[in-house]
């Protein structure tokens, strides 16, 4: 089974997950160790530098302003000058390589992502929204990159002066130490306490922007039919209205992380000051230099701001542990159709097609049969037309041979060979689906047509092209077929949409054709000519036809009708009407509507 998840927010379990995830995910990090080591190594010496400036700052401080010695004040300040330009060139050697890792990371990440998700099967998507599947693949990935790129340098670095401070401090004043060892349970604390809430605060966010940009994508690609039936007002008031609860989600988040920042801040800080008036005490009582004073009030001031700046970097990695939990839900998903273990291989192309008992039901309808007992055999080269009412099963038909869904019952055969058997790519590689909406890719005409057939030529293409009688309009696009035909091909009308898709099946040559309703857009001087072209495209091949319009399936070998899911007629035209019954009774229908007689002509 497919893992379900939605943009509904965690169960009070849910949110008490550990790391584990964010740990899962920073796997992806496993090839370039080289890299994460050279920068953990300057972070080091960057970490390094930092305390050193502190005995740079006590030598300036005791050796050359107290001395009198300007030779000492020159030494010292050289000395900090180096230690200066060596903080520098760490500082840029650890930025260059964690930031070249996080967008590496993000990279790899998204790809493996996608990866998973473009071969679920379309059950999987039959329950989510796309939006919301594009946030967790952009902006969950995104808030990943800025963990790996930035916060997780920030926590080691901060990490390692914090603990290099405290140290710096027990040598310089242990009095004093023991002072700021006081603080450190007030400061930790709080952290653990507001990083849960934040966790969960942020795992709610994420899911309400998901929601958000799920609702913005489905109204932006409906956005004539939102359009045609004025329907803004109320899609704005919607989408008002969800970001308004997206913003009250993030604004709870913010006031939690702002909190626990201003209380760390306050505890690290006000310690500063109380030590800083305890220490001058000692400088005055002899008790302490004031170089080591300056020394300590500077690691102090260290360790209060890699505190701080640590309370800050656990909101950031309680936020990517979320967005780390719904990156998983999609990398663990598992598509219902997998190719066995050791599949089958088909035999040479026939055509042959046999729906054995077959039985089917929708994930998302469980209760409602698809297919019952369906059956039929098509020998190879027949020309098969489905016929029934809407609901009847056809398109059924179509998604079991394209092995989009495998049947609770019975089976399917292709050449004598159940699909379940076969490896899923080589199945589809045998058949050409010509839909009743076709779907116009972002780009020019070259590689709409060939998108079935990558490594076909020009020359392939424009033939392609010409037997669906789409060159012709494609040639008098402004850049011919290089133009780029928009948005989902908003550039072409629906014939000219259809007529690529036409092309594009003829370009693929299978060995059997699916056309649903393939000529439903065209007008009739459109359709006459894409008729041919199928008429040509369809011979000596086997070819199934989904059809509303009966008038063209006339010249179909068989027709089948089909009613919930089930065979109840086959024959030719003429057999069914003299049958009577539903084909009898739809042809009544639509002939009787229209001024096309029962043998396919026009009267007159």
């Amino acid at each position: 089974m497919t893992q379900q998840f939605s943009a509904v927010p965690p169960s009070a379990g849910r949110s008490q997950r550990s790391f584990a995830g964010l740990r899962r995910i920073f796997g992806f990090m496993r090839p370039y160790r080289l890299r994460l080591a050279g920068a953990l190594l300057s972070l080091m010496i960057a970490a390094g530098t930092v305390l050193a400036l502190g005995q740079g700052l006590r030598r300036l401080v005791d050796d050359g302003f107290r001395s009198g010695d300007a030779a000492l004040l020159d030494r010292a300040v050289l000395v900090l000058i180096a230690v200066v330009v060596l903080l520098a060139a760490s500082t840029f050697l650890r930025f260059y390589l964690i930031s070249w890792i996080g967008e590496r990371f993000v990279a790899d990440l998204r790809r493996a992502v996608f990866d998973r998700v473009i071969a679920l099967s379309p059950a999987f998507f039959e329950t989510r929204r796309t939006g919301e599947i594009l946030s967790r693949l952009t902006t969950d990935t995104t808030l990943l990159q800025t963990v790996i790129g930035s916060s997780l340098s920030q926590a080691l670095r901060n990490a390692l002066l914090l603990v290099g401070g405290l140290f710096m401090l027990a040598v310089t004043s242990a009095k004093l130490t023991s002072l700021v060892l006081l603080v450190v349970p007030l400061v930790v604390v709080p952290i653990l306490i507001f990083g849960q809430r934040v966790r969960r605060l942020s795992r709610d966010s994420q899911d309400a922007i998901a929601g958000l940009s799920a609702y913005a994508e489905e109204a932006i690609n409906a956005v004539r039919t939102v359009q045609a039936f004025t329907h803004e007002d109320v899609d704005r008031a919607r989408f008002g209205g969800e970001a308004e609860a997206a913003f009250a989600v993030a604004r709870h988040r913010i006031v939690v992380r702002a909190v626990l920042t201003g209380l760390v801040i306050l505890l690290a800080f006000g310690a500063i000051a109380v030590i800083l008036w305890i220490g001058g005490h000692d400088v005055m009582a002899g008790r302490l230099t004031g170089g080591d004073l300056s020394a300590f009030v500077f690691y102090a001031v260290v360790v209060a701001a890699a505190v701080g700046t640590l309370s800050e970097v656990w909101g950031d990695l309680q936020r990517a542990a979320g967005a780390a939990e719904r990156i998983i839900e999609l990398l663990d998903a598992r598509s219902d159709i997998v190719a066995p273990a050791s599949p089958t291989p088909l035999p040479s192309p026939r055509g042959e097609i046999e729906f054995d008992a077959v039985g089917f039901r929708y994930p998302a309808r469980p209760d409602d049969a698809a297919l019952d007992g369906f059956a039929l055999h098509v020998v190879p080269g027949e020309t098969i037309a489905l016929v029934g009412a809407s609901g009847a099963g056809k398109t059924t038909v179509f998604q079991l041979l394209l092995r989009f869904y495998d049947p609770q019952s019975g089976a399917v055969r292709i050449d004598g060979v159940d699909l379940q058997e076969v490896e899923p790519a080589a199945l589809r590689n045998r058949l050409g689906l010509v839909p009743q909406d076709p779907v116009i890719f972002g780009a020019d005409a070259w590689e709409n047509i060939r998108y079935g057939r990558p490594d076909a030529s020009d020359d392939e293409v424009r033939a392609a092209a010409m037997g669906a009688h789409a060159a012709e309009f494609l040639d008098r696009l402004p850049q011919g077929f290089a133009t780029f035909l928009g948005e989902k091909g908003v550039r072409l009308s629906g014939g000219q949409r259809q007529r690529i898709a036409i092309a594009r099946a003829i370009l693929r040559n299978p060995a059997i054709l699916l056309l649903d309703e393939a000529t439903s857009a065209l007008d009739a001087e459109s359709e006459f000519l894409v008729q041919q072209a199928l008429a040509a495209l369809s011979a000596g091949r086997t070819t199934l036809v989904i059809a509303h319009r009966l008038a063209t399936v006339l010249k179909a070998d068989r027709i089948v009708v089909m009613e919930a899911g089930r065979v109840v007629a086959i024959g030719r035209h003429d057999e069914l009407i003299h049958q009577g019954g539903l084909y009898a009774r739809l042809a009544a229908l639509q002939f009787d509507r229209m001024a096309v007689q029962p043998d396919g002509t026009t009267p007159g």
